[in-house]
């Protein structure tokens, strides 16, 4: 089956430290799939350097079967990928939530009027149109992610990356977005914590640590991994009185 993303051999890096190396993964096409680890094991960095934020001199990242190995291969790629960032608020360039998301094709050269049409396709498929005329820094966490969710999917992305898409979010908020990625015919490398949510919509799980990706059957398996890979203490046979 054709691949969406192709990543091999991949070695993550922060500054000049190293935090992740072998990284190998294949997503294929609508396949949606989590990546899971411990904090500071390369999750975001990840997504950001498969969308060419964060730079690497090991490894190979391809999107379509092109290879990506400079700014502008990563610059024409991004017109296909869609990255929901943890904070929402980093998404907004304009206060009004329909002009905010209209900018997203009007900044990509979109006529105007064809513009205005597909904002109000996709606040109506999103179920946000209410939200059209509100300032987005007023609105509830869970409002600002769909808005964000919006002007990424109105241009239409063939690879979706998604950091943390639930954080903030309350629980209705979170059935409602689950339900939307859910139903798109996209493919997706969604990094996350929140278990049922990953549940609901991944079908591989993949766990990342220092030494590569591991794929691993669910959730639980992370859990366990996690449990046996506890330090080990060792108490005193006659600890100090206290």
């Amino acid at each position: 089956m054709s691949c969406t993303l192709t990543i091999r051999n991949l070695a993550l890096k922060r500054g000049e430290i190293t935090i992740a190396q072998n990284i190998n993964l294949s997503v294929r096409h609508k396949e949606k799939i989590a990546v899971i680890g411990h904090n500071g094991s390369g999750k975001t960095t990840l997504l950001e350097t498969i969308v060419g934020l964060n730079p690497f001199d090991r490894g190979e990242i391809e999107l379509f079967h092109e290879k990506l190995t400079d700014k502008n291969d990563f610059a024409n790629a991004r017109k296909d990928i869609g990255y929901l960032l943890q904070d929402s608020d980093d998404h907004f360039l304009l206060p009004i939530a329909r002009d905010d998301i209209a900018f997203s094709l009007l900044s990509c050269g979109e006529n105007a009027e064809i513009a205005a049409e597909k904002t109000e396709k996709i606040m109506r498929d999103l179920n946000i149109a209410k939200l059209a005329d509100k300032i987005v820094y007023n609105l509830s966490g869970g409002e600002k992610k769909l808005v964000a969710l919006a002007g990424i999917l109105v241009r239409d992305p063939k690879l979706l990356l998604l950091d943390e898409p639930t954080s903030t979010l309350d629980y209705a908020a979170q059935i409602a977005l689950a339900r939307i990625l859910r139903d798109l015919r996209v493919s997706m490398v969604i990094v996350s914590h929140d278990r049922l949510f990953l549940e609901e919509i991944a079908s591989d799980f993949y766990m990342i640590d220092k030494n590569g990706l591991k794929k691993i059957a669910d959730f639980e398996s992370f859990i366990t991994h996690s449990h046996d890979n506890l330090p080990t203490h060792t108490h005193p046979k006659n600890p100090p009185a206290i």
